[in-house]
């Protein structure tokens, strides 16, 4: 075994003070062998870092996994970055507040109190949530409590052995540059960490436990963002809603809300509870088919009028409608984006609220049909790095009277989307909000079928005027410690030797965001345009290790139809994929 590996390892058992973590590295050292040091390689060989989305990794002992030591380490360095970032609210205790929520998986209670007992050790009083909360009320309650900073506790929709940790800023996003950079800093420099029980800090007033106090104002919030409550009451026995929560969190605010509005829901109950195993999914992500198997035969059962599906903490959200013959069909994110974004303009529109410089944002990798969406309504569509921190980033800017990008203009957002089933159709929340998102396609529903559409018809509609788009996403994981440069590999060999064709498809321009372009900022992403307006997007994963390819196609709907149309982009696309998979393996 490595030197430094053995170090590691025996520097970890010292510092972690959780039992079994620390055991189950005891455990391997004593195991020996090419297995165990294989194993204590991949779990020590790096730290967990940072990424798009805070830590996020495998539940076990080891500085590269999700443990309470290394939760403990980060939240004493966003406590320290904190301190110095707001120095004179420091001085006074208790004046820095930050607030901390978690979702059903393993360890996610237990890490929240870690976290919360470190901020409070820190003099940093802290909100911590009674039980498991969606990931939108924990950045909703860091505006509403007025906090500095927010943790939650979740690995989104990760398999179950995951677990993982946001960081949030005082505006209720997620850190973006050069705060990340900073805590990151400030991690990777702690040597002591500062600890105080769970009665002193509650005796002190640094811990207050919270629920209801949050709850009921996010719920009056997300009714308030809806465009026709009259329609509702009068319409909401016509609807039938089945969902299900992925044994997460989304119950309690999804069956409330809607609930409250009139509407029927009827959650799987198998799938209904917070479940830490997950025991129904391989996958608790809405944006896998056989997530939602079980919740589209329950709707096919109740004839239902949509499938709703959240991830686990409930900022993801899906959907599946019935078709004419009564199968249920999956609605992508990019589709969910277009046509929340079309209603969303368009009841702007028809009851005069629709600002002159409104604008939606949509990251560089998401459907460039938005775009001509936003453009049917006179409205813009304003693209950033992949990531709802981007959207976020954006947002605050545009309310500081600044314009987002070099050369850009200030607009008014009304609705930000990314293919990743992620939605925000409020601005009370700086995160993808899988409730918000549950209620207003309940109304969207009801309003087509008032004027007797479904979804799936006005999707057509915005074919015919838009083009007919299609997307496509390929990953490949690449696991261990020679993962990360595997994939450096692939993208640096691209951007070497980039290809001419893509698809037998002439590619005219490349754009590397490895140095930042078109006003975006850096990120490791490589996107190919051709020269029939198909664009293809490489991206390395910042919290898991993967790379990811997106494909976004358009094929014009003219005299030959929208089925010919599909055709078209489908043999596109095949094509596409195949010279991908050339380069991926797999």
């Amino acid at each position: 075994m490595k030197p430094e590996i053995l170090e590691r390892a025996k520097d970890y058992i010292a510092r972690e003070k959780d039992e079994h973590f620390r055991q189950e590295v005891e455990k391997l050292l004593a195991q020996g062998g090419q297995e165990a040091e294989k194993e204590l390689t991949d779990r020590f060989y790096q730290n967990l870092e940072f990424g798009t989305g805070g830590l996020r990794g495998v539940i076990g002992g080891g500085c590269n996994r999700m443990n309470t030591f290394v939760v403990k380490s980060a939240t004493q360095g966003l406590a320290s970055y904190i301190i110095k970032t707001f120095p004179q609210k420091a001085a006074a205790a208790g004046a820095l507040k930050a607030v901390i929520a978690y979702d059903s998986r393993r360890y996610s209670a237990e890490f929240a109190e870690a976290a919360a007992l470190i901020f409070a050790a820190n003099g940093i009083k802290t909100y911590l949530f009674s039980a498991m909360r969606p990931t939108p009320e924990l950045s909703f309650a860091i505006r509403h409590l007025g906090c500095d900073t927010g943790i939650v506790v979740t690995a989104s929709h990760n398999p179950p052995q995951y677990n993982g940790y946001k960081a949030y800023w005082n505006d209720g996003s997620q850190v973006v540059p050069p705060h990340d950079v900073g805590i990151i800093d400030e991690v990777n420099t702690v040597k002591d960490i500062k600890e105080i029980s769970r009665k002193e800090a509650l005796d002190k007033g640094l811990l207050v436990i919270i629920d209801k106090e949050v709850d009921e104002p996010y719920q009056a919030m997300v009714k308030s963002r809806l465009f026709r409550p009259q329609l509702i009451k009068e319409k909401a026995a016509e609807v039938k809603i089945v969902f299900t929560p992925l044994h997460g969190t989304g119950a309690l605010h999804v069956e409330k809300v809607l609930g409250d509005l009139g509407l029927k829901v009827i959650t799987v109950p198998e799938q209904r509870e917070g479940d830490e195993k997950f025991p129904t999914v391989a996958f608790p992500n809405p944006e896998e088919a056989a997530a939602l198997e079980m919740a589209i035969k329950l709707g096919t059962k109740e004839k239902a009028d949509v499938v709703m599906a959240t991830d686990p903490d409930a900022d993801r959200f899906g959907i599946a409608v019935p078709d004419k013959s009564g199968a249920f069909v999956l609605v992508t994110g990019n589709q969910m984006g277009v046509l929340l974004a079309d209603y969303i303009f368009l009841s702007l529109k028809e009851q005069g609220k629709l600002p002159a410089n409104a604008a939606m944002v949509n990251t560089i990798v998401t459907t460039g049909m938005q775009k001509r969406v936003a453009a049917h309504y006179g409205a813009d569509c304003i693209e950033c790095l992949t990531g709802f921190k981007w959207i976020a980033d954006v947002m605050r800017k545009w309310e500081n009277g600044q314009a987002a990008f070099a050369g850009g203009q200030v607009k008014s957002f009304v609705f930000g989307t990314e293919e990743s089933y992620g939605y925000l159709v409020e601005t009370e929340v700086r995160d993808k909000d899988g409730v918000s998102a549950a209620a207003l396609t309940a109304e969207m529903t009801l309003y087509w079928r008032s004027l007797g559409k479904s979804l799936l018809d006005r999707l057509d509609d915005l074919y015919t005027i838009c083009g007919y788009w299609q997307e496509l996403g390929i990953s490949k994981y690449f696991q261990g410690p020679e993962g990360p440069s595997i994939m450096n590999g692939i993208m640096e060999e691209y951007r070497k030797n980039p290809p001419k064709t893509l698809g037998g498809i002439e590619i005219v321009k490349v754009r590397d965001m490895k140095n930042g372009a078109d006003g975006l900022p850096s990120s490791d992403v490589l996107q190919f345009f051709l020269s029939d307006g198909t664009v293809v997007s490489a991206r390395p994963s910042g919290t898991e290790p993967k790379i990811k390819f997106y494909a976004s196609c358009c094929s014009e709907v003219g005299s030959t139809g929208l089925d010919s149309a599909k055709a078209e982009a489908g043999r596109k696309l095949d094509a596409i994929k195949k010279d991908i998979r050339a380069v991926i393996g797999d």
